[in-house]
């Protein structure tokens, strides 16, 4: 007699196998990349390259609306198949098959894509804006997609996200998440122009737009040689550590005059040591050197090891260091923290531990609000095994940098400084999808670093490389003010800023500029006015993506003639309607300057049309400015209404 229990083996092996089969099958089945997943907007009149992943050699079949690609999966299991452009707005029917299943994305329309990039003030969400309760609560609009990409950093281009987005239908509680600039841009182009509309929001706070310069950029500007360091990194991180250590000393001793072996760095270093008082910021310390102090400190402490210690594989966890801190141990380079805002790890190399007494020494530099080290005190330690650790919170002192040069090097694997880390990751993995324009706001961490408007022509090229779109549009926000209000002419590094964006845009043909110079706020970096922001975006998009008859830069000023008597005149184009004067019948922030340094004072000006008199005042006159301030309070306007953009001018004679 056959044991019942025995009988059904076969039968559970089997049904077994058929799970394991079709689980296998489910893994395997092709994935379709984010940007072509539910609720997808295909941008219209583009080629449409869906791409995605399948098992390595596998034919894929992919099918969009009626047409349909069969493609080979390469050998790291990346398909890709290209579409003509699809000039019908709507559904569209999209999937992927292979032996090993199918893939449906589902509610995926046509329409116009836009992505919106940059730092603090194209992430701040609509929810931290003004209004922000109110504006979500009307979000909802089934014809309009969102997409957030995650923050994340790479070394090299990658094919596919690390932590991969996802498009959702706009509703209340998705807008409110949003980017709030993009969100009100896109909420106005849907109003103005009816179609399904996708934005995109890739955006990091702090960050300089080196960090979203790809190679090419890169190169363009001058800066191969942190590609190439980048690209040491990604194969050896120590080799990589160790280069931009020396790159960074050597930079040092050039900027102070130091010369090897007297550098602060040093053991021995004579500085002006005196007790932390705790960790943390060092505005919070009572000092009041540091009360509202950016630059450089060094920090330092001693450690007595063993010898097991010093020979052992050790690490130094440092906690945050704000913004960006570089480590020595006995005067030997350890590493630099390559994130802002978290807490730092460093591998310490072998032979610079030794037995007894050892020197640690920091270097932390700020350049906004709150600096130091940060901590917290009780993750800040060294391990030298799992069981075996120092702890390193108490015990430290400090001294404020003599020398505190402003444009120390970064190690090009940091996020928000990098050579083309946020790229590589946030950007670059969308490959050449189709998009019909990119809202950039972003500026407000390049202010003191010269040569802004290379890199944005730059960038803009490299971008339009990857979505292979020589003719993509890119609005620009020139900066909002921020900071102590002008009461005085003065040298401004956000000025210069606005400059370099204007001359940007003014060089390329498929460029438009939306000033924000009016809504900002003296107090807070990140103004809560988005809705008119968004409003302006929109109508500079309309201007330079879709073509419409209006001015894509807002009034702008051309032209400053000087008259025998002495007055200037200032020419404006780009007007919509004539030039209005708010709060009084005079316009104010404009300067005359003479050639020297010093020389700005503010200017009687009057309008008179189309353009703008200035009174002599019988001193010297080389150049005019407008609104040149970190802060400036405007108050000219055409009719749109749009503030009369920022400018430095130099001054023409008959």
């Amino acid at each position: 007699m056959v044991n019942a229990r025995n009988a059904t083996r076969p039968l559970a092996r089997a049904i077994c196998a058929f799970l394991l089969s079709a689980s296998s099958a489910a893994v395997a089945a092709p994935v379709l990349d984010p940007a072509f997943g539910d609720h997808a907007v295909i941008q219209r009149d583009r080629p449409v390259p869906v791409s995605g992943s399948a098992a390595p050699g596998e034919m894929v079949t992919v099918t969009l609306g009626d047409r349909s690609q069969r493609v080979k999966a390469d050998t790291k299991g990346r398909f890709l198949a290209r579409f003509d452009p699809v000039t019908t707005t709507g559904p569209v029917p999209l999937s992927a098959e292979s032996p090993s299943g199918r893939v449906v994305a589902r509610d995926v329309l046509v329409g116009d894509v836009f992505l919106c990039s940059g730092q603090s003030n194209m992430e701040m969400e609509v929810r931290s804006a003004q209004d922000g309760a109110g504006q979500s609560r009307a979000g909802g609009d089934d014809q309009l997609r969102l997409m957030t990409v995650a923050k994340q950093t790479a070394d090299e281009p990658r094919a596919t996200f690390a932590d991969a987005p996802a498009w959702q239908v706009a509703s209340p509680d998705t807008v409110r998440t949003f980017s709030a600039a993009c969100y009100y841009m896109v909420r106005d182009l849907r109003k103005e122009k009816g179609v399904p509309i996708g934005a995109i929001a890739s955006s990091w706070g702090g960050s300089q737009i080196s960090t979203w310069m790809g190679e090419g950029a890169q190169a363009a500007v001058g800066w191969a040689d942190r590609s190439a360091l980048l690209k040491l990194h990604a194969r050896d991180a120590a080799a990589g550590e160790r280069a931009a250590g020396a790159a960074w000393e050597a930079w040092w001793r050039k900027a102070t005059g130091d010369k090897a072996g007297q550098e602060p760095w040093q053991p021995a270093s004579p500085q002006d040591w005196a007790p932390v008082p705790s960790v943390g910021p060092w505005e919070q310390w009572g000092v009041p050197a540091l009360a509202d102090y950016n630059g450089m400190v060094w920090f330092r402490r001693e450690v007595v090891l063993t010898a097991a210690q010093a020979k052992a594989a050790a690490r130094i966890a440092l906690g945050t260091l704000d913004d960006v801190g570089r480590v020595w141990i006995n005067g030997k380079g350890v590493g630099m923290s390559p994130r802002a805002w978290q807490p730092n790890m460093f591998d310490i190399p072998a032979g610079v531990l030794r037995a007894g007494a050892n020197v640690i020494i920091v270097n932390v530099q700020d350049s906004y609000a709150n600096g130091g080290m940060e901590g917290p005190a009780d993750d800040m330690k060294l391990t030298f095994a799992e069981a075996d650790t120092m702890p390193l919170g108490e015990g430290w002192t400090y001294a404020i940098a003599r020398q505190s040069p402003f444009d120390a090097p970064r190690v090009p694997w940091s996020d928000l400084a990098g050579a083309g880390t946020a790229y590589h990751a946030m950007i670059a993995p969308f490959g050449s999808i189709g998009l019909k324009g990119v809202a950039w706001y972003q500026g407000e961490s390049d202010t003191d670093i010269p040569g802004y408007a290379g890199r944005m022509a730059a960038m803009m090229a490299d971008w339009r490389r990857q979505f292979a779109s020589p003719d993509l549009s890119f609005v620009i926000v020139q900066l909002a003010g921020y900071g102590k209000p002008a009461t005085a002419p003065e040298e401004s590094g956000w000025g210069y800023l606005r400059h370099a964006q204007h001359q940007a845009v003014a060089a390329d043909a498929h460029a438009g500029l939306a000033s924000a110079i009016d809504l900002g706020d003296p107090f807070d970096i990140h103004p809560g006015e988005k809705q008119e922001l968004g409003r302006r975006l929109a109508r500079a998009m309309r201007a330079v993506a879709y073509g419409d008859s209006i001015p894509a830069n807002g009034p702008q000023a051309v032209s400053a003639m000087a008259d025998p008597g002495g007055d200037v005149t200032v020419r404006f184009v780009g007007l919509t309607g004539g030039l209005r004067v708010r709060s009084g019948d005079r316009p104010v922030a404009f300067e005359l300057c003479g050639d020297a340094p010093g020389t700005c004072r503010y200017a009687a000006a009057r309008v008179d049309g189309n353009s703008v008199t200035l009174s002599g005042d019988g001193q010297p006159v080389a150049k005019v400015r407008y609104a040149w301030a970190d802060y400036a309070v405007v108050n000219l306007y055409d009719e749109a209404p749009l503030p009369v953009g920022p400018f430095e001018m130099a001054v023409s004679r008959p």
